[in-house]
């Protein structure tokens, strides 16, 4: 009986920190708007209110079935059946396992964390091998993403001559996918036989990760106007509606920081104008935030700034195998079960690192 006091103790406290009545409410709301006659008149907004209220009403069912597991169980127990001592035992074990593994949710309460993130992928120097290399973490990123359950879309691409990306931006909608993604920010570093060279020989090829938050409207991001040059040219995107027939590709160059930002693949010039703003904010609020990481680690001598030769993670293929983050210290003997996606066990090594 103690440990199910105990443990539902826990679970109240975890629905206070995780502000499960303002979720309730957020819940109410929302479905207040998708009733409303004219919701779907404008399908993309209603198709992200909708993605957000199932992310939402997820969350809550998930604590609510646990309380009331919880409860049930108390009720039993305080029957003093004592034939069900056992079945109580083994039920309140495997809840307490349960708790352990939705606890994790209170890792990710950066401001940004439940937020929607852009992706991108940058093939390091090395031609061919390095643009295969940056085609795999694309597909690699991809597969985490659709087993979350989460929508992505490409919003610019750069394909390599043979193979693979010479870089390759996507958004990702879905509750949280930016406080799990960005453990997947700075330099990956691949260690393989080269299926390009005739002589299989072993290669070792980089690609940079960006992840960056989808900033709500209303994130105070500074931006001058003058500050901006903006280029408009024909998309090289898949085509459809004419798109790869005009001039509906947006490149954005901030001129201060030199950070330049192209969006293709959305259906207008005007849409993919917005795309872009959207994410020169996002990279200049990444750009601040490792201004501050950086000052607050330099002091200890700990900062790392995510640019080559400052790898963050290795997977290597040959001549054994092993996936190694550099930061966490993190490391399995199945690669390939990370290339396919199963990137969870390394996102949550690498959130419990950071609130060390």
């Amino acid at each position: 009986m103690e440990r199910l006091k105990n443990l539902k103790s826990k679970v109240t406290e975890t629905q206070r920190l995780l502000k499960l009545d303002d979720l309730k409410k957020k819940a109410d709301q929302l479905s207040e708007e998708m009733n409303a006659p004219d919701f779907w008149s404008n399908r993309e907004n209603a198709q992200s209110i909708a993605q957000d209220y199932q992310d939402i009403k997820k969350e809550i069912d998930k604590w609510m079935e646990m309380e009331n597991k919880v409860n049930e169980l108390i009720e039993l127990a305080e029957s003093d059946d004592e034939s069900l001592t056992d079945e109580i035992a083994k039920q309140t074990g495997e809840l307490e396992k349960q708790y352990e593994d939705y606890e994790f949710y209170l890792l990710l309460n950066g401001p940004y964390d439940k937020s929607g993130a852009v992706v991108a992928v940058h093939a390091g120097s090395g031609g061919t091998e390095a643009q295969d290399w940056a085609g795999m973490l694309l597909r690699m990123l991809l597969r985490f993403c659709e087993n979350q359950g989460w929508q992505t879309q490409i919003l610019d691409e750069s394909r390599g001559a043979e193979a693979g990306y010479k870089s390759v931006m996507f958004s990702v909608k879905g509750r949280y996918a930016f406080g799990y993604l960005k453990s997947e920010h700075g330099v990956h570093r691949l260690v393989r036989i080269s299926p390009f060279d005739a002589e299989k020989m072993r290669h070792t090829s980089f690609a940079l990760v960006e992840v960056l938050p989808e900033l709500p409207e209303d994130a105070k991001i500074e931006i001058n106007p003058q500050d901006l040059r903006i280029d408009t040219f024909m998309s090289g995107g898949k085509g459809g509606q004419s798109v790869n027939t005009t001039y509906s590709a947006v490149r954005i160059v901030h001129i201060p920081s030199g950070i330049t930002v192209s969006c293709q693949n959305e259906r207008s010039q005007q849409q993919n104008k917005e795309t872009a703003l959207k994410i020169l904010k996002a990279r200049l609020y990444r750009l601040e935030e490792e201004k501050r990481a950086k000052e607050r680690l330099e002091l200890r001598g700990e900062y790392k700034s995510a640019e080559w030769g400052n790898q963050i993670r290795s997977y290597v293929l040959h001549p054994y195998h092993m996936v190694k983050d550099h930061r966490t210290e993190y490391e399995s003997s199945d690669p390939e079960g990370a290339l396919e996606g199963e990137l969870l066990p390394l996102s949550e090594a690498y959130l419990r690192w950071i609130k060390e």
